[in-house]
């Protein structure tokens, strides 16, 4: 566990320089041939990003469509239990279930004034395919995305859900058939039509500029709950707790308060089964510097720099690798970052789902294991977590898991 205390790190420091670096990480590790598609892309997030037109369209579309802003709950029997002042950043209540959807939108608003004529994305859990299925309908352009075949099959809700919104899903069954498999098989796609292909890569990882523009687009979380916060709680929390796989949702809750130097802020990995390589997805926890999939970050791989396969109950957060800005956040000190184990991964999930009536993601419930060990440490803490998407979808999972001995009366 990382336990260095937060430094003030004012906000326009994490910005990626001009080659796309947050200090050592991050920057463009990719084939020539891709070279020019990342170049079309940097000059469209430069020309359209800022512009009053398209922030105007993005943000209707986050207003009418998406659902927002997003609640702020007070968690009242979170609160009792924990001895803590508990609120939830709803994620969940967003269109399509969870966070991704804010960068779905806005990266398919981008690709239309790019000129894009398809879509392709790929996905873990399934929510950024949901929401990239949705966004691309409502645009009217088409969609494929890479699931790798492991995660279609625990992940089979949100196969059907992007299925039924004209999404063409492709099972990746080569490497490890999971997340890392389905964006190499999305890039490959990609590198072959990258005139008339937009990629919406779903996380805050790959090479410059998605790690900043997914960040960009993700970052409402942060200014919708900081306000919010101030309004409802009366002050800022003293911690905003979010889990990380690649990390956009962490990234996106994280980012409005980076220049609060009095608030703490936690990110949780999947700690999976234990601390062996092979056993966990916690790169930032276990992990050690290298290139993957187009930017240089923390990665799970051996001492010859072979990327090792991963384990975690949560198929969001099964990576090897995460956000270049995260590697760097946890560099100077500004986020601490800690795992969470399978068994206490469910055992939140199941606490937070009976005490609030709120069925978290998976992937979420690590954010609660890691307030509830905050509180513990901390009593009377004012503690926001961001609840990044709700547990339907996980359903197969928990069937096989919390839910495989409880009998039916």
């Amino acid at each position: 566990m990382n336990t260095r205390l937060a430094s003030s790190v004012p906000a326009s420091a994490v910005y990626p320089d001009a080659k796309g670096r947050f200090g050592k990480f991050g920057g463009r590790y990719v084939p020539e041939t891709l070279v020019p598609a990342l170049d079309r892309l940097q000059a469209g997030v430069n020309r359209y990003l800022g512009s009053e037109e398209f922030l105007a369209e993005f943000h209707l579309e986050l207003r009418t469509w998406v659902g927002r802003p997003t609640a702020l709950s007070f968690a009242r029997t979170l609160s009792k239990r924990w001895g803590a002042e508990v609120w939830l950043k709803r994620e969940d209540l967003a269109h399509t279930g969870a966070h991704k959807i804010n960068n779905a939108v806005g990266q398919t608003l981008l690709a239309k004034r790019l000129g894009a004529k398809r879509i392709i994305a790929e996905t873990g859990a399934g929510q950024h395919g949901v929401a990239s299925a949705a966004a691309a309908a409502r645009l009217g352009l088409p969609c494929v995305v890479y699931m790798g075949a492991v995660d279609v099959e625990r992940q089979a809700p949100n196969v059907g859900r992007m299925q039924l919104m004209g999404a063409t899903v492709v099972p990746v069954t080569s490497g490890d058939k999971t997340l890392r498999a389905a964006i190499d098989e999305a890039l490959r796609d990609w590198v072959s039509d990258p005139d008339g292909t937009y990629y919406s890569l779903g996380s805050a990882v790959g090479p410059h500029p998605y790690p900043y523009l997914v960040r960009e687009l993700q970052a409402v979380i942060g200014r919708e709950a900081r306000a919010q916060m101030l309004e409802f709680a009366g002050g800022l929390p003293d911690v905003a707790i979010a889990c990380v796989g690649g990390g956009s949702n962490a990234i996106g809750l994280f980012h409005a308060f980076l220049a609060d130097a009095q608030v703490r802020l936690i990110g949780v990995e999947a700690g999976g089964r234990g601390p062996g390589l092979g056993d966990n997805a916690a790169s930032l926890t276990f992990g050690t510097p290298g290139v993957l999939q187009g930017s240089y970050s923390l990665l799970l791989q051996d001492a010859f720099g072979q990327i090792q396969e991963t384990h975690s109950v949560s198929a969001g957060l099964d990576y090897p690798g995460v956000g270049p800005e995260h590697a760097y956040l946890m560099q100077t000190g500004r986020v601490t970052y800690e795992s969470a184990t399978d068994a206490d991964t469910l055992d939140a999930l199941t606490e937070c789902a009976r005490a609030e009536g709120i069925l978290p993601a998976i992937e979420t419930a690590h954010a609660f294991v890691g307030a509830r060990r905050y509180a513990a440490e901390h009593p009377g803490a004012r503690i926001l977590i961001g609840c990044s998407g709700r547990g339907d979808k996980d359903m197969p999972i928990l069937q096989r898991t919390v839910l495989k001995d409880l009998q039916v009366s």
